[in-house]
C-alpha cells in the first residue's frame, strides 16, 4: 500500500509542473494578472508533504520516462497551454481516486482543483478566441 505514495508525488509533480508552465505563460507573455494568480493559488492548493512521497520515489525504474514523439514537439503556445492543463487535469484525477485510500478530504481537495482547472480550460480557451478575431 506505501506504493500509492509513488503515485502521489509523481501527479503531484505533474500537476504543479502543468499549472507552473501555463502560469508562466500568462504572466510572463500575456501579462495576464489576474489568471497568472489563479494559477498560481491552484498550484499552492496542490501542496501535500509527507515523507513517503521521496523515499517511495524511483525515477530509474519508471518504465515510461522517455518521451513519446507527440510530446517531443509543439507549433504553438495554445499548444503548450493545452497539453499542460490536459496534463494538470489527468493528474489531478488521479491523486483525486488515489488520495481515497488515504484522505478523503484530500480526494476532495483535488476534485475541487480539478473542476477549476476544466473553467480555465475554457476561459483560455475563449481567449484563444478573441485574440485571434483580432
Amino acid at each position: 500500500m506505501n506504493e500509492i505514495f509513488r503515485l502521489i508525488d509523481a501527479n503531484l509533480n505533474r500537476l504543479k509542473e502543468g499549472i507552473r508552465v501555463v502560469e508562466d505563460i500568462e504572466r510572463y507573455i500575456f501579462n495576464n494578472q489576474p489568471l497568472s494568480l489563479r494559477l498560481k493559488q491552484l498550484r499552492h492548493q496542490a501542496t501535500y508533504s509527507n515523507k513517503k512521497l521521496l523515499k517511495y520515489r524511483d525515477i530509474k525504474k519508471d518504465v515510461l520516462k522517455e518521451s513519446i514523439e507527440s510530446e517531443k514537439k509543439r507549433a504553438t503556445l495554445e499548444e503548450i497551454m493545452s497539453a499542460n492543463i490536459k496534463r494538470s487535469q489527468e493528474a489531478s484525477r488521479v491523486l483525486e481516486e488515489a488520495f481515497k485510500l488515504i484522505d478523503s478530504s484530500w480526494s476532495e481537495r483535488f476534485k475541487k482543483i480539478r473542476y477549476e482547472l476544466y473553467d480555465i480550460e475554457k476561459e483560455l480557451s475563449l481567449q484563444k478566441t478573441l485574440h485571434h478575431s483580432d
